[in-house]
């Protein structure tokens, strides 16, 4: 019977990964799972040693402050591949915690696959010539990342990306503009402050004022948010009611809110790359802790933060960040979009490119293969 150690970090992580064993567990079901998540996973039936996502922040300086309990976790885990033996680490996003696991497996002679690999097209090659000497096989999701991987000698097996998978809307727009009790004559502008507090405190308050200057010069302007699981509802409909808007809130629904929005007003993140790939018109907002935007500023490689502007080498999608993540621009960059008709369609061109790169749809399966194979777990 095979055993498999999986360690991810954050929400996104953790789901992503507990999709992977579910295929795993068709594909091998005797196989037994340990290690570091959280929900999701467990749900899949995986032995939680650690659930880390009581720490997710963002940004150096915020992580710093966790970095003791980040080395306790390290050395809990290093425990357990001794105890345990597993076949193969399955090690998803969380990416300096990450890089130092596959150190570890590289060490123990485990061989270790990495999903949603350090972004070393951002960071710098450095990450990829780390994790090449490790040995770590990198299940690739995007195309600019199997590219800095391959050039720093790592194998990589380009998998595609598992929201191909994962997005699917089977009603109509009729159908959810019934469900939701909004206008379909009306534009419809979805508003996607992020899952952290520290995104929901920061962000939301300036789409909101946004929405409310929109809406009082011209009413036909609705505004919905959808809410992911784990944002505390009560607390956006506290922030909302100082405004003068109306607005709804959803819990979940987040393809179809996207599928029949005009446009949206998102933070960066995996939202930005689900609305691409459902072709939607975005503007992408997004703030950090002052000293993270300096390090970053010195360190990262690409000149934009959206996913699918890194994916296109351009700003398909206007970014506002720091300072800019403010009403007053937000309001401007809105403003003008949904004046310009022609500019929406040709973001809505340009979004069909940027899906094509992330592949074709089976990644999810192709991921667990690969995890599978390593193990010497599947033939």
């Amino acid at each position: 019977m095979g055993k498999i150690m999986v360690v991810t970090g954050e929400v996104s992580g953790d789901i992503n990964a507990a999709r992977v064993v579910r295929e795993i567990k068709e594909l091998a079901p005797e196989t037994s799972f340990f290690g570091m998540g959280s929900t999701a996973l467990r749900e899949e039936g995986v032995e939680i040693l650690i659930d880390p996502t009581g720490i997710s922040t963002i940004g150096f300086t915020e992580a710093l402050k966790n970095l003791n309990t980040h080395l306790e976790n390290l050395k809990t885990l290093k425990k357990a591949i001794d105890r345990e033996k597993p076949d193969v680490l399955f090690l998803v996003d969380n990416a300096e915690f990450n890089m130092l696991m596959a150190r570890i497996a590289r060490k123990k002679r485990i061989p270790a696959v990495t999903y949603f690999s350090p972004s070393a097209w951002i960071w710098g090659s450095w990450r990829a010539k780390w994790l090449a000497r490790y040995r770590a096989t990198i299940a690739s999701v995007f195309p600019m990342e199997a590219e800095v991987y391959r050039e720093a000698g790592a194998e990589v097996v380009f998998v595609g990306h598992p929201l191909l998978d994962k997005i699917k809307i089977e009603k109509t727009s009729e159908e959810i503009f019934s469900e939701l009790e909004l206008d379909p004559e009306k534009t419809t502008i979805g508003l996607l402050p992020g899952s952290r507090h520290q995104e929901i405190e920061t962000l939301l308050p300036e789409m909101l004022k946004t929405a409310e200057r929109l809406q009082k010069e011209d009413k036909q302007y609705q505004f919905v948010i959808p809410l992911a699981g784990n944002v505390d509802r009560d607390r956006v409909a506290s922030m909302a009611a100082g405004y003068e808007l109306i607005l709804k809130v959803v819990e979940g629904r987040n393809y179809e809110i996207m599928s029949i929005s005009d446009l949206l007003i998102t933070a960066s993140g995996t939202a930005t790359l689900e609305a691409a790939i459902i072709g939607i018109p975005m503007i992408i907002v997004y703030k950090v802790s002052a000293t993270t935007y300096r390090l970053a500023k010195k360190i990262v490689k690409p000149e934009f933060i959206g996913m699918p502007n890194i994916i296109a080498g351009k700003e398909v999608l206007p970014e506002l960040l720091q300072e800019r993540a403010c009403a007053e621009e937000i309001y401007a960059a809105a403003s003008s979009l949904l004046q310009k008709p022609y500019q929406l369609n040709s973001m809505k061109m340009q979004l069909r490119e940027i899906r094509e790169r992330l592949g074709t749809p089976g990644g999810v399966r192709k991921t667990a293969e690969l995890v599978l194979r390593k193990g010497g777990l599947l033939s």
